[in-house]
């Protein structure tokens, strides 16, 4: 039986910035050695931050110069990839000797996007998922990705893969995902409501894969010193429910809730073939006769520059 730890690392982003929100990931190094954790997710946006109920002065038809700056504080507050925090990462992944899947906001050229980040203990940095289709006014800050970046990486505990929050709503991202060999599923998230808990159980059940999905949490806006408006100024912004669930749908470890800390789960990837022998998606129950997916992984780039050959 090919046994080994996972994990969740439920965090929230820090009001001060992203120095202070890598350190504390860095904080928790001690803990990740010690449950032995081969692969650790950490939540959506965790480096960049997940800006929740800012509307960037923006009503449709016309935006407002305060929305330019708070937008200009948000980009300078993303991070480069590569850059000084993914050196951070992937030293810290080094240390502890486990795969981490790290939410991030990634600044590229003028443009954000919301990405995860793959770090490998002894490669580093060796890949990055972004987002394909932020959800609702998250358009106005994020780029969309396009499909080079449908990532799967090897790990200690399998093939790994990741879909970004509401992503995980998207069957035919599924598809190809599941296509691309995925045992285990991350899913950086700050959607922390209970049909999360569903979603998460349905696509390890459907997937017959390992998901672990690691939300942010986030104190209240009377905690955090804020206005958020039509929000109650006492309820937590974020109140967390990362957890991880089996092959057959079965939860191991969470939701956890209102607190911060790592959920972990020993896990036996050799229940993934025991798991597919009835339901296998892309596989004995896909119906290829029927159904066909094309998937397009080539990367998108508006300008192109082509230069003449002159020999030289």
């Amino acid at each position: 039986m090919a046994q080994t730890t996972v994990a969740a690392l439920q965090i929230g982003s820090l009001l001060s910035g992203k120095a202070a929100t890598l350190d504390l990931i860095l904080s928790y190094e001690a803990s990740i050695i010690e449950a032995g954790a081969t692969l650790v997710v950490l939540p959506e946006a965790v480096l960049g931050g997940y800006p929740k109920g800012e509307i960037f002065g923006t009503r449709l038809g016309y935006r407002l110069p305060e929305g330019r700056d708070a937008f200009a504080a948000y980009f300078a507050n993303a991070i480069d990839v590569p850059g000084t925090e993914t050196e951070a990462l992937a030293e810290l992944s080094a240390r502890i000797g486990a795969t981490l899947v790290v939410g991030v906001i990634e600044r590229d050229g003028s443009s954000l996007y919301c990405s995860a980040l793959f770090f490998d203990p002894e490669q580093g940095l060796i890949g990055k998922h972004r987002k394909l289709m932020p959800t609702g006014t998250e358009r106005l800050i994020w780029g969309q990705g396009d499909g080079s970046t449908l990532t799967t990486v090897n790990t200690q505990a399998g093939t790994a893969g990741a879909a970004i929050c509401w992503e995980n709503h998207m069957p035919l991202l599924r598809t190809a995902m599941y296509a691309k060999g995925v045992e285990i599923w991350c899913a950086p998230t700050v959607d922390e409501r209970d049909v999360w808990q569903a979603s998460m159980r349905h696509i390890a059940h459907e997937g017959r894969c390992l998901v672990v999905s690691a939300c942010q949490i986030q104190l209240s806006p009377a905690e955090l010193g804020i206005e958020v408006p039509d929000w109650d100024s006492h309820r937590p912004l974020i109140r967390g429910g990362s957890l991880i669930v089996g092959p057959l749908g079965d939860v191991l470890a969470g939701p956890m809730r209102e607190q911060s800390g790592l959920l972990t789960a020993k896990v036996d990837t050799a229940q993934l073939v025991q798991a597919r022998y009835d339901f296998d998606v892309v596989g004995h129950y896909s119906r290829p006769d029927v159904f066909e997916l094309t998937v397009d992984e080539r990367p998108k780039q508006c300008v192109r520059f082509i230069k003449e050959d002159n020999g030289q």
